[in-house]
């Protein structure tokens, strides 16, 4: 039986948009939040901060809120599952810093873009939580997004 996989992500806001990262697969494009997953021994923190140095070159500590959101991915089928993910997100303003250099050293990652919340209604997002970006605001409280799964 295989264990889930925990991933944690970050809802990185910067003046007012949301940056997500680009990944490809045969045949599809989607976007997610930068992120990764946890090593074993590792705080949910150390690993979001290590995910976001190696897919969006972030090496300096800034604050985080959260966890504002909980998710699962399950692929559906037969027990035990294929695949299961756990999606544990976080969120910070870095308004106050450049996003000019952005880059990426993790080979999964194929570009990075800036979206305005009110572009997300027509971005593939993995795992489908559009609504809960364009609508979370700082301070709300954390929330179970349910189970999600995009094949």
């Amino acid at each position: 039986m295989r264990e889930p996989r925990i991933r944690v992500s970050a809802l990185l806001v910067w003046r007012g948009r949301i940056l997500l990262c680009r990944q490809e697969k045969p045949g599809k494009e989607y976007w997610l939040l930068p992120g990764g997953g946890v090593d074993s021994g590792e705080t949910l923190v150390e690993a979001l901060q290590r995910e976001l140095a190696e897919e969006i070159g972030i090496d300096y500590e800034f604050p985080v809120e959260g966890p504002i959101a909980l998710a699962d991915s399950i692929a559906p089928g037969r027990r035990p599952v294929a695949k299961h993910v756990v999606h544990i997100i976080f969120a910070s303003d870095l308004s106050e810093h450049s996003l000019e250099e952005v880059s990426s050293i993790d080979d999964a990652v194929r570009g990075h873009r800036l979206f305005s919340p009110d572009e997300l209604a027509d971005v593939v997002i993995h795992p489908p939580i559009q609504h809960f970006l364009r609508n979370w605001q700082p301070g709300d409280p954390t929330v179970y997004l349910g189970s999600l799964w995009v094949p």
